[in-house]
Order: structure tokens, then sequence, then C-alpha cells
């Protein structure tokens, strides 16, 4: 878990386990609300166990206000366990989806295919004046993808919080 104990801001990935209770995600960012702390990625689903959740919040902050907060998560009543990962505890990746313009693509077709081909990227759906592609990747690997396709006319762009896995063998039940 939390291993480094100096005080300089660093990302984090908070692991939530719960039960499904309406009005649960609320109450958990509010504990980020009142300590100023900004969410920078969350996702839910539900988890390996039947009946169980998981919520994946990414957010920078201290090794010490972490603990608090997720000291803080566990104390509500529907929350099974929670865990602050650091990036080299985790694999995560996150999903984008880019719908470009297909209006002014004569000439620059080969090249657009030839960018998506190399970011391992996929198209998704192909209409009258428009494509969807799919990128699966590190933040950083979505971002770069858009700024290449930027030149293209990005019609709409989407990106899904960051979904991730812990590098510890333990499953929840252990927990």
């Amino acid at each position: 878990m939390i291993q480094n104990t100096e005080e300089q801001p660093q990302q984090f990935t908070v692991t939530v386990f719960t039960e499904d209770k309406v009005g649960l995600l609320n109450r958990i960012t509010i504990i980020f609300t009142r300590r100023h702390i900004n969410i920078d990625s969350l996702t839910t689903s539900e988890s390996e166990v039947k009946g169980i959740f998981r919520y994946t919040i990414v957010t920078r902050c201290t090794p010490s206000l972490i603990k608090k907060v997720v000291d803080q998560i566990e104390k509500l009543t529907e929350v099974l366990r929670a865990f602050a990962y650091e990036d080299n505890e985790v694999i995560s990746q996150e999903l984008a989806l880019y719908k470009v313009s297909t209006s002014n693509l004569s000439d620059a077709r080969a090249a657009l295919e030839q960018t998506i081909q190399e970011s391992n990227a996929r198209i998704l759906d192909f209409e009258d004046g428009y494509l969807v592609i799919e990128k699966t990747g590190f933040k950083w690997e979505t971002q770069a993808l858009f700024e290449q396709l930027r030149p293209y006319g990005i019609l709409q762009f989407a990106r899904s919080g960051s979904v991730a896995v812990t590098k510890p063998i333990k499953e929840l039940t252990q927990y």
C-alpha cells in the first residue's frame, strides 16, 4: 500500500469496495471535497464478488492526507474496505472515443488510417460524415491520439475514468 512517507503530492488510486446503496457515491465524494482534494478520475462497477461494487478513484495529494481520506471512507457503514495505492502498485487503463469528421478526408484518408493503426486504435463506426475511433491505453496515450486527430476535425471526444487492478495478489474475500 502507501510506502512513500514524503509529504509531496503524488498520484494515488483509491479502490473502495461497497454494498450497492443509493447515495453512497455522494457521501464518498464529499469526503474528498471537504478536504479540498480534486478527483481526477472516478469509475464504478460491479466487482468480482457478486453484490459488491468497486469504486476506482484517482487523485493527487500527500500520503498522509490520502491515509486520512481512506480511513474516513472506511467508517461509512456500507463500505466494506478501502485501499490507496501508488502508481507502481496498479495496472490501469482508460478508454477514449473520438468522433472525427470525414467530410474533408479525400486527400488525408491514408494518413488518418496510418495514424489509427500506429496508435493501436480501431474504428468502431463509419457513417456518412464521420467515423468513431476507440483507443484504450494510458491517459497520455489517449491524449496523444487526440492531438494527432485534431487536424482532421474532432467532432466529439469522450474519455472514461481510469480502470485499475492491483499488482498485489490478494482476493477481496481475503479481507
